[in-house]
């Protein structure tokens, strides 16, 4: 069922994130249909610029890990040897070099040479996968073009199915929910901006290559809680190793990213966004756990909003079953 849900929920929430630029455009006398097709041109412009930021990364990231290990190594020696030797113990350092560099070389070709493999091989033997990302790929597509030019029709559409002594109610809780998500969507895109120049900024003084991707990327994982933090932190501290080793680069790197984290979390999402939407961090992660199995990476991304629509719907339950004649008496 997840698979058969994945490209109607993808196409719902991209429209619903797209909505309002659908809507700017339209007041600028644009078609609706020119609207919508505009939107989402401008919405996969974004998704394609993550992936090439991604890209970048890896491609900045593998050959400095190719040409700095050997260094690494030696750094490490100059550094262990002697408290070694305390103890008397003695290692074959020329030796350990060699065979490790060997083996991170030939273990990083190893696997660039697999993923072109596994991918020709999908491409040339497992035809029906391809065929199903491709027509999930266009249904996904077709589906967000319609919502956004019937979006209206649509949910009047869905009013018709709930009854007239509910549909007060269901409104409520949808207008409830709407201004949830679309606090929680403004204020993540200016979050997201203000970090993108924060940490680009920050990585390009300390001099780490690459500083634009890793910023951007590390702003963008922020939409991930905790996890996202620290992948970004992860791969700073990685490239501050890779080209400058265990100096002053890593407290740099330290304090950009504590700083980061203070200024966001104590004043930027607050402020815009919003005080956190209210789940235990224990929920958090089991609705990122369980989206992600559910719907993948996409899903991953989508917990949290999701999560906040449940609890609305979740706090509604409880008030009407504590007010209830059943609770009470």
């Amino acid at each position: 069922m997840a698979e058969i849900f994945t490209p109607f929920l993808t196409a719902f929430i991209l429209a619903y994130a797209l909505r309002p630029v659908c809507l700017w455009l339209e007041g600028h006398k644009l078609p609706r249909a020119a609207a919508a097709a505009i939107a989402m041109i401008l919405g996969l412009g974004v998704v394609f610029l993550i992936l090439s930021l991604f890209i970048t990364l890896l491609k900045t990231e593998i050959p400095l890990i190719k040409a700095q290990f050997p260094e690494w190594i030696q750094n490490t020696q100059a550094w262990l040897e002697p408290k070694l030797s305390e103890f008397n113990v003695h290692v074959d350092w020329s030796t350990l070099k060699s065979s490790a560099t060997e083996k991170i070389t030939t273990h990083l070709n190893d696997n660039s040479d697999a993923l072109m493999t596994s991918t020709l091989e999908t491409v040339l033997m497992s035809g029906s996968s391809v065929i199903t990302g491709f027509v999930n790929a266009v249904l996904t597509l077709f589906v967000m073009f319609y919502l956004l030019i019937d979006w209206d029709h649509f949910f009047q559409l869905l009013k018709k199915i709930v009854p007239l002594r509910a549909q007060d109610t269901v409104h409520h809780l949808i207008k409830h929910a709407d201004g949830l998500l679309s606090q929680y969507l403004r204020g993540m895109l200016m979050v997201i901006s203000i970090m993108s120049v924060f940490y680009s900024t920050g990585l390009s003084i300390i001099g780490i290559k690459g500083a634009v991707a890793l910023g951007v990327f590390t702003a963008l994982m922020i939409v991930i809680p905790y996890i996202g933090i620290t992948v970004g932190f992860t791969l700073a501290i990685l490239a501050a190793l890779l080209q400058f080793g265990p100096e002053g680069a890593i407290i740099g790197v330290l304090v950009l990213y504590g700083l980061g984290q203070f200024i966001e979390g104590f004043f930027l999402t607050p402020r815009l966004v919003g005080e956190r939407i209210g789940l235990h961090p224990v929920a958090v992660l089991f609705a990122l756990l369980l989206f992600g199995n559910l719907f993948g990476f996409f899903g991953v991304l989508l917990a949290l909003p999701i999560s906040a629509v449940g609890l609305v719907l979740l706090q509604y339950g409880w008030s009407r079953y504590t007010q209830s004649p059943w609770y009470q008496k």
